[in-house]
């Protein structure tokens, strides 16, 4: 948590001094998530989310600048039979297998303006685990780390006002708080349009 703080207040940095030199712009967000968790826990497949948030476009030239964000995000899947062999206990009596995390991310990535249509994006994201889902596990407020973090990459197409992109997102880090017998770490694809103010 300390280098995500360290991280936002260098970024911050440099959005006030940007500001005065290049472009500068806020914007809100929305889409589609595609999520699927690594591990011989969960069911393979990717499952629907959504997710909602915030921007800023930070151009330090007309070629390259950043793109901090907050993004509210909802990640669903389903556990399999091997969660249930290897975690017993922890899985509630039932057929529902469903789990659903709710994540505060804050992906930091850099811009890359190929032309004044189309901006490649890629940098690290930060998750913070805002609920863990306690109706299909038992513990279940165990069972999962309460961050995560992922390299994204992606391509946007900016459209006066309007922003449309996609971005694939791949878990480093083993979310599984139990043990280590089953390594969990968690893809994403965002399809979403975002509205410059």
């Amino acid at each position: 948590m300390k280098h995500l703080l360290i991280a936002v207040l260098v970024v911050t940095g440099f959005s006030l001094g940007a500001n005065a030199q290049a472009g500068f712009r806020l914007g809100v967000k929305g889409g589609l998530n595609l999520n699927q968790y690594e591990g011989q826990s969960f069911n393979n497949g990717f499952k629907y989310g959504y997710h909602l948030g915030g921007f800023a476009e930070i151009d330090f030239s007309k070629k390259i600048g950043v793109q901090p964000e907050v993004i509210w995000s909802e990640s669903n899947t389903t556990y399999s039979s091997g969660f249930a062999n290897l975690y017993p206990s922890l899985v509630n009596s039932g057929n529902n297998q469903n789990v659903k995390l709710n994540y505060l991310t804050i992906p930091l990535l850099l811009r890359y303006n190929v032309g004044s249509m189309v901006t490649l994006l890629a940098g690290p994201q930060f998750g913070i685990l805002m609920n863990k889902d306690q109706t299909v596990l038992q513990n279940g407020q165990q069972a999962f780390a309460s961050g995560d973090f992922a390299l994204t990459a992606g391509l946007q197409f900016n459209l006066q006002t309007l922003r449309i992109y996609g971005r694939y997102s791949a878990g480093m880090k083993n979310i599984n708080q139990i043990d280590q017998r089953d390594k969990w770490t968690n893809q994403q694809i965002q399809l979403g349009i975002g509205l410059k103010l």
